[in-house]
């Protein structure tokens, strides 16, 4: 299982940093590990091939909503397509709990830091509840898209999930 362990953490952690710093996940990490995954399952033969295609589509298609709202970005969806492809779909379920308790702990960090600014949500919960608000004003004084604070880098918890699920519920190699 070391030997399987260590190449994926090195490339979680280069997703990690590159997430982080730019907020953006390259193609060819993204698109290049989903393609290992797959070119490794293959080498293993036919069914294992199918169950980590099966494994990556089930896993994107936890963002495709997100992504088409604009409310989650391209390189999640295909790093959690690359992570699916490498879990399979035997333990996607596991991939996802995890991932999804990673993002938890992970945006409430961010805004308590101050890395994170919690004017979208805001402005979104006040416009559901509060029949008072003014919208135009409220929506005008909203960050810039553009701005680094507004949004998340979902590819930490993708990353910390991944890791949690190897450490909790994989045995040996996927």
């Amino acid at each position: 299982m070391l030997w399987f362990a260590i190449p994926m953490s090195a490339w979680l952690l280069v997703l990690c940093l590159q997430d982080w710093r730019t907020r953006r996940l390259s193609n060819w990490l993204t698109l290049g590990g989903a393609a290992a995954a797959l070119a490794w399952r293959l080498g293993r033969g036919i069914p294992p091939f199918a169950e980590g295609l099966a494994g990556g589509l089930l896993c994107a298609a936890l963002l495709i909503v997100p992504f088409l709202l604009h409310a989650a970005g391209g390189g999640d969806v295909k790093m959690l397509f690359a992570v699916g492809c490498l879990f399979g779909k035997n333990h996607a379920m596991e991939l996802l709990l995890c991932i999804s308790l990673a993002g938890l702990l992970l945006a409430p960090a961010m805004l308590l830091a101050g890395k994170a600014s919690g004017g979208r949500l805001k402005h979104w919960f006040r416009c559901a509840f509060d029949w008072r608000y003014d919208r135009a004003a409220g929506r005008a004084a909203l960050p810039g898209a553009d701005d680094e604070r507004c949004r998340i880098p979902f590819g930490i918890a993708i990353a910390a999930g991944t890791w949690a699920t190897m450490l909790f519920f994989v045995q040996g190699v996927p």
